[in-house]
Formats: structure tokens, sequence, C-alpha cells
């Protein structure tokens, strides 16, 4: 009983954990709405016709419109946009000329937006397309195209998270009707040993009170065949109860054997169901603490890992290396060969690094293309000789792409978990190192 409501409570604490990621996403649309106004305000007075098409889209993002329709707002801005520019053509530059400092700012918002959808899900390469989209973005309608379409990114999770939680409220709605029939037999079996205690207690005094009436008649009779007869007539009444008591206890028998049966049918299905669940569980936390590409561990499994590292450290317990790693010139691999180039090149490192480390080394993939590497019980000079291995190792891995090879390299800054670090200096001192490692030529191990 005590493990069904253990897995109701787990349950409920997913369903809870699912409305605050989906809170946290419209929180992120409000944000982008917000941008869409700012930028309707902004490209207002550059022609007569785009202030229509720009007036319609402020108009619809107030009123929350739906997703579909602000993109085809965009679409009919777009189209006059290329109207305008047929007939006067500006450069892309000129329009933001009078208003840079807003360009700027509106620019960086759209930045950190897109930063928070990327820290939610860094193997989304939807959203490393718009970041990289961003800074050659040269007009509003290029800014606002990258905005709708961050918009349609945290409309998907939105939705996506909208699907989990009712999938967790139905298995939380199943357990719960599962102790709600326990409950009902508990209370089924109660009554049923409740009313056989009242028929015993009523056949018993029955019974005595056929006894007490026969001894008085006994006592009163002087005849020998008025008494046989009162005695063959009390005991043919008391053998009557008798088997009447006892039909009724065989069929209360009976329906506490079914009721048993059916219970412990009930039991075996949600034994079962709570294994199945069990091992459902155990896959999806172990997925949320996977990245989907290179199925190593996510940030957010390397936070927590990272945490309990630091608190063992402050202890004293035994020493912990950091090893950032970065694929170097990871963007080129991507606008030359695509993005299914470089998808290819992140899955081959993350494998390269945990077919070569120890089976209790963490492994995790924190960002587009910057690996971590925990390692216990080591020293910073014997982590550093490690480290220097896996860059070799990687440097030997052979790509081919379009038929042409290409060479892959990283590089890595290396540093030991210290007790008296503050939170996040470690991780400070190492990426330092791996900036040095870059300046310094990449394809450079270097521990700070």
């Amino acid at each position: 009983m005590s493990e069904n409501l253990d897995w109701k409570r787990k349950y409920r604490d997913s369903l809870l954990e699912m409305e605050a990621e989906e809170r946290r996403w419209r929180q992120l649309e409000q944000a982008l709405r917000r941008l869409v106004g700012r930028l309707c305000a902004a490209g207002m007075g550059v022609a007569p016709q785009l202030d229509d098409e720009l007036a319609a889209l402020a108009a619809a993002n107030r009123r929350n419109a739906p997703v579909e329709e602000l993109e085809q707002r965009a679409a009919s801005l777009t189209s006059a946009v290329v109207a305008v520019d047929a007939v006067s053509p500006v450069s892309a530059a000129a329009p933001h000329a009078p208003r840079s400092a807003r360009w700027n700012s509106t620019c960086t918002a759209v930045g950190a937006v897109l930063e928070q959808l990327k820290s939610a899900d860094s193997s989304d390469a939807s959203v490393e397309h718009l970041l990289a989209a961003l800074p050659l973005a040269g007009n509003d309608v290029q800014l606002a195209t990258i905005v709708a379409q961050a918009a349609d990114l945290i409309h998907e999770r939105i939705e996506s998270v909208a699907r989990e939680r009712v999938q967790c409220a139905a298995v939380l709605s199943q357990v719960t009707h599962r102790l709600e029939e326990m409950a009902g037999y508990l209370t089924q079996s109660g009554q049923a040993a409740r009313s056989g205690f009242d028929d015993t207690a009523s056949f018993n005094d029955t019974v005595m009170s056929q006894v007490r009436e026969l001894s008085a008649e006994a006592v009163g009779a002087t005849d020998l065949c008025v008494l046989q007869s009162l005695v063959s007539s009390r005991l043919e009444t008391v053998t009557r109860q008798v088997l009447e008591f006892r039909e009724r206890e065989q069929a209360r028998m009976q329906e506490q054997a079914g009721r048993a049966d059916r219970m412990h049918a009930h039991i075996a299905d949600l034994e079962r169901e709570a294994q199945e669940l069990q091992s459902r569980l155990d896959r999806e936390k172990h997925g949320a603490r996977l990245d989907p590409l290179t199925r190593v561990a996510n940030r957010k499994s390397f936070d927590e890992r990272f945490a309990e590292e630091v608190l063992h450290r402050t202890l004293g317990d035994l020493p912990v290396a950091m090893l950032l790693w970065d694929i170097d010139d990871f963007k080129t691999i991507n606008d030359r060969y695509g993005h299914r180039a470089g998808d290819r090149v992140l899955k081959t490192v993350a494998q390269c690094f945990v077919s070569q480390l120890r089976t209790q080394d963490f492994v995790a993939r924190i960002g587009g293309e910057e690996f971590v590497v925990l390692m216990t019980g080591l020293a910073p000079a014997s982590a550093l000789g490690i480290a220097d291995g896996l860059r070799a190792a990687v440097e030997a891995l052979q790509f081919h792409f379009r038929g042409t090879p290409v060479r892959v390299t990283v590089s890595c800054g290396l540093t030991d978990l210290r007790p008296s670090d503050a939170p996040g200096a470690a991780f400070d001192r190492a990426d330092a190192a791996l900036y040095r490692a870059k300046r310094e030529g990449k394809n450079l191990c270097i521990a700070a």
C-alpha cells in the first residue's frame, strides 16, 4: 500500500514540475510577443504601406492572436516590404541608423530569449540556426521572422509539456482508481467480518435461549412422553438454526473468497502496472538527463552532478578534475558541410570520449559544441595526461564529408575542484584555460 502511495506522490510531483515548465514557456511566449510589439513600433514611419501591415500585426499581437495568424501577418508584412523595396530600394542598414541603440537593445533581448531556449534543450538545431541568423538580420522584417520562428518553437514546447502533463494526470488517475478499489475491498471485508460476528452472536443467543426454555420445561414436566416430545421439538429447532447458520457462514465464506480472489487479481495487475510504471519512469528520468543527439548526459544532469561533486570536495573527499572541451572551428563545419555533418561530428566525438574514459567518469554535453568531463580520484597532472590522450584520439578520427577528408580537433581547459571554491569558480577557471587553448592555436589542453 505504501508503495502505491509513493507512486501517487511521484506522479503528482511530476505533474507539478510539468505545470511549472509550462508556465515558464508561456512566460517566454509573452516575452516574444512584447518583442514583436517593440519591433512593430520601431518599424513605423518607414513607408505608409508598411505602417498598415505593422499596425495590423501589432493589433493581432496585443490580443494574443494564435501563432498561425501571426505567421500570416508576418508573410503579408514581408510581401509589403518586398513591394516597397521594389519601388524605392534602400540599404539594409539605412532603416536602423537613426535608432541603432533601440535596434541593438531589441536584438539583445531576442538573443536572450533564444539563449533561454537553447539552455532548455541544447540539442535543438533550430535554436542554433536562429542564433546564427540573428547577427545577420539587417531589417525589421528579418528580425521579426526570427522572433516568429522562436515563438513557434516555444509554442511547440508548450504543447509538448501540456501533452506530457495530460499523460501524467491519466496515470495518476489510474493509480488513484486502483487505490480506491483496494480501499473498497478493505471496507467490504470489514463489513463482512462485522456481519459475521453479529450473526454468530445472534446464533449463540438463540441457542442459549432454546436451552434455557428446554431446561425450564423439563423441570415442570411430569410425564416422560411429554418430556421426550419437548426435548425432540427443541432439538429440531436448534438443529434447524445450526443448519441455517452454517449455510449463512458458507455463503459469507464463498463471498469473501470471491472478493479475495478478485482483489488478488487486482493486486497482481497493480504490481505489474507498478513495475511497468517504474520502468517507464526510470526511462523517462534517464532520458530527461540525456542529450538526445549524442546520448551522453545533458546540461541539467551536469549541473546536478557538479553540485554533488562540489559538496563532496568541500567535505574533503577524493579530488575531482573538470575538463571543459570545445570542438575547434565547429561553426565552419556546419556552414561548409551542413548541420547533418555537424551532428555527426558531435555524436562521434561524444562516443570517442565515452570509449576512452573510465566507467566512473562523467561526460556531458553542455552546449552546442561544448562538452565537460568530471573525473574523480585524479590529481590535475594525471587528469591532464588523460585529457591529452583524449585530444589525440579525437584528432585521429577520420571524417569525410562529400568525399573530402575533414580534420576535426578539440581544445580543453582543465582544473580541479577545490574546497575553498566559490560557486562557479572551478567552471570559470576551466573556461579561462579553454580560452587560452583556443587563443594559442587550438587542439591543445591547458590546465588552470
